[in-house]
């Protein structure tokens, strides 16, 4: 009777525990079906708790026009997540000895008119320069279409007045990121493309991580659209104007590489990394709820890793809880369609 008994209970909780799975899964596939319907521009999300992939699918329509469906393996734009790329590769640098974070921009850039302040790699990290943000510039439509070098994408906007005194304030700044593109070529000798392909996509084993190109072939690429009566093809952009702040093409199963190999110190050393995680402050002291190149938010009352990108026909979205190593991202090929929501929600779900 008591080995009955006992093989009943075991029966019951493996039961119990599908149900659950099934329930997880169920309650996800509700959230984003809500969101993105299959005749439309979709999306793919990925879920991870302690290194098991819990979730991983697509939805929708990888290209409208030649009637593709979306599947997991897509490659987007995504976007400013390419900021999280951006600092590895300088923190990298400083640990070579190659830059110091406290480096004035200007030893890097001695043309830089900074009105006499002191303007550090620092501050481009966290947004806290007082650099006007060139895409706020109404100019920039004149841009948008040209193969820029990044000196002339900086001398688009640095004569452009700065909009506080650095370390005043903080103001999400794309134009410091693409000062630390172009401060990763002058150190490194290399092309910010050729940098962080070698020391980065390659290192990890990111195979299906690009420097985004217009020409080049890329395997599973899905087509970026926008909504206007009903959906169009998404605006033309050099991809020499994100560049460093946003020109990084991805997906799922290499953002959750790029994830390990930043859990596992792969690429810099633990006091390093830990740096990338610091809630830095400004000259009076306040939290600024970002690190270099990871805003430092909460879902459920603990602290998350989490940045997001948003380019012409693109929208992504990566969250991070390291106490329950629990990571969700979800990318979509509609500027018109957020996962940024859906994404936390999932996260909230996986975080006990």
């Amino acid at each position: 009777m008591k080995a009955f008994l006992k093989s009943f209970i075991v029966l019951f909780l493996i039961i119990c525990s599908g149900l659950s799975a099934q329930s997880l899964e169920t309650q996800i596939d509700n959230l984003i079906a809500s969101k993105f319907q299959p005749e439309n521009p979709g999306a793919v999300f990925l879920a991870v708790k302690k290194g098991k992939v819990v979730y991983r699918k697509a939805f929708g329509m990888a290209n409208l026009e030649m009637n593709v469906q979306m599947k997991p393996e897509s490659v987007f734009e995504i976007g400013s997540m390419t900021k999280q790329f951006t600092a590895v590769a300088v923190l990298m640098l400083a640990e070579q000895g190659k830059l110091k974070l406290d480096d004035e921009i200007t030893k890097f850039i001695p043309d830089y008119p900074t009105s006499g302040n002191k303007i550090t790699v620092h501050h481009l990290l966290t947004h806290t320069s007082g650099i006007k943000d060139f895409t706020s510039m109404k100019a920039i439509k004149d841009i948008a279409r040209q193969d820029l070098s990044p000196k002339e994408l900086v001398d688009f906007f640095k004569n452009e007045p700065i909009d506080f005194k650095p370390g005043e304030k903080y103001k999400y700044c794309n134009s410091g990121y693409v000062l630390l593109g172009y401060i990763i070529e002058m150190v490194s000798g290399q092309t910010y493309e050729a940098f962080i392909t070698q020391h980065i996509f390659k290192k990890t084993r990111m195979e299906n991580t690009y420097y985004a190109s217009h020409d080049k072939m890329i395997k599973n690429r899905v087509s970026g659209y926008r909504e206007r009566d009903g959906f169009i093809n998404a605006n033309y952009i050099s991809f020499s104007i994100p560049y460093a702040s946003g020109s990084i093409l991805s997906n799922v199963d290499d953002l959750l590489k790029w994830q390990y190999a930043i859990n596992a110190n792969t690429l810099l050393n633990p006091a390093s990394t830990k740096k990338a995680f610091v809630n830095y402050k400004l000259n009076d002291g306040t939290n600024i709820d970002y690190g270099y190149g990871w805003h430092l938010e909460k879902v459920k009352d603990k602290i998350v890793r989490e940045h997001g990108g948003s380019i012409f026909g693109f929208k992504s979205m990566g969250v991070y809880e390291p106490t329950e190593q629990v990571y969700v991202v979800g990318l979509s090929n509609c500027d018109c369609n957020s996962p940024t929501g859906i994404t936390k929600e999932i996260a909230s779900l996986l975080i006990d």
